[in-house]
């Protein structure tokens, strides 16, 4: 049985239900790049005094060793989960030596991709395997790809709210059970509406000429009068074929009607093998190349703009985690790092994107196929390439609309959900945001992307000189700012035990690497 979202939002409005709703639960994990004052890459490695890279909570790094990644605990204040951002990122500061964060998603002038540094986690089977697996994403897609940055939004409703959601529903089995279902649902309604997210947030329309070294393209770039190549409707070149793509991925038609089906198709993509990446070859003359020559050499590989997710444990798969205990929160991967925030997202944007995954698991979600995933990701590829087009029109069932058209008409429910947030949190934020966001799918000229083409293109702002100011703004200000959540005590042991913790995996290992890697892909 169907039940409408204004059924939904009356139900949960009601004194028995309301307090439920504010137990929404989020976590950040922001990539930046290490950059030096010139506005080059650091070639320096990962300083100590962060801690490993391998075992610390907090300060990691991606793909490239000189690619940070801060992660946030998971907590139920969106305030106090920027403000542990901010610690975590002025604790970096002061142990980076002069070092900046680079305040976008696309890189800095890079002279030579083939110096930049694999990321290295020491000398452990899993430190090895995290390093030959860049190694194998280097060799698959070029080096490039390894300097492009963003943020992953991992956000989850409360147990009591899936009660009362369950109740609401009359459904009388498991519980479990029926929030993996909900959650695949949000999913689904999530990869309809997924073109909002580079509309409203895209920010990397304008990129370094150097970033295309020996990568074939056929998009057709401007060069603005200082030098940036541009589109001049793109919202988020990041999400293009220029960035995070696999065409080997595009025919793996991963389910996302239930959590069965949804592990199956992975598994089944993990152990599809690929002819171009067996050319590579996996271990040569004793040096691996990549992990396997499979389409997906393991989960992470996978490259979607959402995922369902469970924390694993030690040596479980992501796919193991979710088949044996079900989803616990889903993460968002489709945000470009916004350059006008220090910490890469804005509060504003942590409010709405609690409105927009609200509404995706209150509304409607009708089961996918293969030929409706097209359409959804047709849609995507559109407003990632031309998304401020005036009269682009994206495929809404049967109907062809443009963006203010079926954009509006989201947003009158979206205000219905945003009222919810502000009932259930006492406060005026939800609606605000979401009037915010709704001038930007009115006036194009709003968003990000659109301010950007604007400052590079029509003010004559160096790129380059832009992302400098912004990232030296936000160092000083930062180093200005006492510590809010975190004490420096408290991030030093931290780092201090993150190293202590990596020579104890160090020592625990008690088969070789071949072994290592034989015995975690026959884990089934």
């Amino acid at each position: 049985m169907t039940i409408p979202l204004s059924d939904y939002l009356t139900a949960l409005s009601s004194p028995e239900n309301i307090a439920s709703v504010a137990g929404i639960r989020r976590g950040i994990e922001r990539e930046a790049l290490r950059v030096v004052k010139e506005g080059k890459l650091s070639d320096a490695p990962h300083r100590q005094a962060l801690g490993s890279a391998l075992t610390h909570p907090y300060i990691t790094t991606d793909y490239a060793e000189n690619l940070l990644e801060f992660i946030t605990p998971v907590g139920d204040s969106a305030e106090e989960t920027l403000a542990q951002l901010r610690d975590i990122q002025r604790f970096t500061y002061e142990h980076t030596e002069g070092e900046l964060l680079w305040p976008m998603s696309m890189p800095c002038f890079v002279d030579d991709a083939d110096k930049i540094p694999l990321a290295q986690y020491g000398s452990s089977n899993i430190g090895r395997m995290k390093t030959v697996y860049r190694q194998g994403l280097k060799n698959r897609y070029g080096s490039m790809m390894q300097v492009i940055a963003g943020i992953h939004f991992n956000f989850s409703f409360s147990e009591d709210f899936w009660k009362a959601v369950q109740k609401i529903s009359g459904d009388s089995g498991d519980l479990q059970t029926f929030i993996s279902a909900r959650y695949f649902a949000l999913i689904r309604n999530y990869k309809r509406l997924c073109w909002l997210i580079p509309y409203l947030y895209g920010s990397s329309p304008v990129l370094c000429g150097s970033f295309l070294q020996n990568k074939p393209h056929k998009l057709p770039f401007k060069r603005s009068d200082s030098g940036y190549l541009y589109l001049e409707h793109a919202t988020s070149l990041r999400m293009s074929d220029l960035g995070y793509t696999n065409s080997a991925q595009s025919s793996l038609n991963i389910c996302y009607n239930d959590i069965e089906n949804y592990v199956a198709t992975v598994k089944n993509a993990i152990s599809l093998a690929s002819d171009d990446f067996d050319s590579i070859g996996v271990k040569v003359d004793g040096e691996y190349r990549q992990l396997n020559s499979n389409v997906l050499q393991i989960e992470n590989e996978l490259y979607a703009p959402i995922r369902p997710k469970r924390v694993a444990e030690s040596g479980e798969k992501p796919s193991q985690a979710l088949q044996r205990r079900g989803v616990e929160y889903i993460e968002v991967r489709a945000l470009d790092v916004n350059p006008f925030s220090e910490t890469g997202i804005s509060l504003q944007q942590v409010k709405f994107l609690d409105v927009f995954l609200t509404y995706c698991a209150l509304a409607p979600s009708p089961e996918l196929d293969a030929d409706l995933q097209k359409v959804y990701e047709t849609n995507m590829d559109k407003v990632v390439l031309r998304g401020r087009e005036p009269g682009l029109k994206l495929q809404d069932a049967d109907n062809c609309r443009t963006i203010p058209e079926w954009g509006s008409e989201l947003f009158a429910e979206f205000s219905q959900v945003a009222a919810l947030l502000d009932k259930a949190y006492q406060s005026d934020t939800y609606q605000t945001a979401t009037e915010i966001e709704l001038s930007k799918v009115l006036d194009a000229s709003l968003t990000p992307s659109g301010q950007l083409v604007d400052m590079v293109v029509n003010q004559g702002v160096r790129y380059t000189s832009m992302a400098l100011e912004l990232a030296t703004k936000y160092r000083d200000s930062q180093l200005a700012s006492d510590y809010s959540v975190f004490s420096e005590a408290h991030l030093s042991t931290k780092a201090e035990q993150s190293l202590l913790d990596q020579k104890n995996v160090e020592a625990a290992d008690t088969v070789d690497f071949d072994t290592f890697l034989e015995n975690y892909f026959n884990n089934q």
